[in-house]
């Protein structure tokens, strides 16, 4: 079988990460592989309807089309499978606006119209991307697994004194949770740091509130909430396993990763008791908390502080198995 693999989000991080990480298990596969990278952005006017003719011609030589997301330019005659990671702009709303909404919905529809199956990361997703979009195509669960940057991580024995939040700003990361916590968690444990690890740029324009609750805490508590702004893969770990807990508020996830990387640092993670962390991490050494519940997620960041650190961690889910998986389905078309 010759598999055409959509690379355009090849280096990037998120869906990036996903396809980079199948792209070694699947060259170990007994099949052919054509490997599209044109240079056409996605969600754009050109990839609907200027699709560069003879890319197309390569694809549709191939028996299958493989995309590690919902944008499937148009003039592909072979079998698509796509993938959909979550649909959380159809679950949360205004996170989008109207339009951005409207706009989504038409690509999540479009790829289930288009795809013989489609991919995603969690039974959570795909009750949501059923309930969402009335999917009645085959929809198969692949997790997600820990990039394999982290493979010859060593835990840090000796931790400092800060936790770590890995995400952006939009409201289903709940950070503002976190922030109210930490307020509280401060008028006992001033000596204790929260360092935000994302983008920062254009930080206070997207979100005003966030930034002027961090600026009355560092106000009150010098430097008591650090940013890094973006850092590079080898960074991010060294941070993690320095860092004495991972906190990981979330409203709203498809998979959800950062407790996975802390896992495998050797650093203990809080988490939500949200629908999908359960079903990922309910057997995994986690502590988890009460979705939104500020003082809540205090006392168990407290209590989470001086637990014992494990070394051994071993993941269920690496991107090994998914691509078999994936694979698999393919073979099946």
């Amino acid at each position: 079988m010759k598999i055409a693999v959509d690379m355009r989000m090849s280096g990037k991080s998120g869906i990036g990460t996903f396809l980079d990480e199948l792209i070694p298990f699947f060259k170990e596969s007994n099949h052919e592989f054509y490997f599209s990278k044109p240079a056409i952005k996605p969600f754009t006017v050109k990839e609907m309807f200027f699709f560069p003719r003879d890319e197309l011609e390569k694809i549709n030589s191939c028996d299958v089309y493989f995309t590690p997301y919902c944008n499937i330019p148009c003039g592909i005659k072979i079998p698509v499978y796509s993938t959909i990671h979550d649909v959380v702009f159809l679950d949360i709303k205004d996170l989008a606006g109207t339009a951005g909404t409207l706009a989504r919905k038409y690509f999540y529809r479009r790829a289930v119209n288009k795809s013989k199956a489609v991919f995603t990361v969690s039974e959570f997703s795909r009750e949501r991307i059923i309930a969402n979009l009335n999917c009645r195509k085959p929809i198969h669960v692949v997790h997600n697994g820990i990039p394999s940057y982290y493979d010859n991580v060593a835990p840090c024995t000796k931790k400092e004194n800060y936790m770590i939040f890995i995400g952006n700003i939009k409201k289903h990361k709940g950070l503002s949770i976190l922030l109210e916590a930490f307020e509280m968690l401060l008028q006992s444990r001033p000596d204790i740091k929260l360092m935000i690890v994302g983008n920062n740029e254009n930080f206070r324009s997207q979100d005003n509130s966030i930034y002027s609750r961090i600026e009355k805490i560092n106000f009150h508590y010098k430097d008591a909430v650090v940013f890094t702004g973006f850092i590079e893969n080898e960074k991010l770990k060294e941070l993690l396993c320095k860092a004495n807990l991972l906190v990981q508020p979330s409203l709203y996830e498809g998979f959800g990763i950062p407790p996975l990387q802390a896992l495998k640092c050797g650093t203990n993670a809080v988490i939500s008791d949200i629908e999908v962390f359960k079903e990922i991490y309910g057997q995994l050494p986690v502590t988890f908390f009460k979705s939104g519940d500020s003082s809540d997620l205090k006392d168990k960041i407290l209590d989470s502080w001086n637990l014992d650190f494990k070394t051994d961690f071993k993941a269920p889910y690496s991107y090994r198995k998914t691509a078999e998986t994936i694979i698999d389905v393919l073979e099946k078309c």
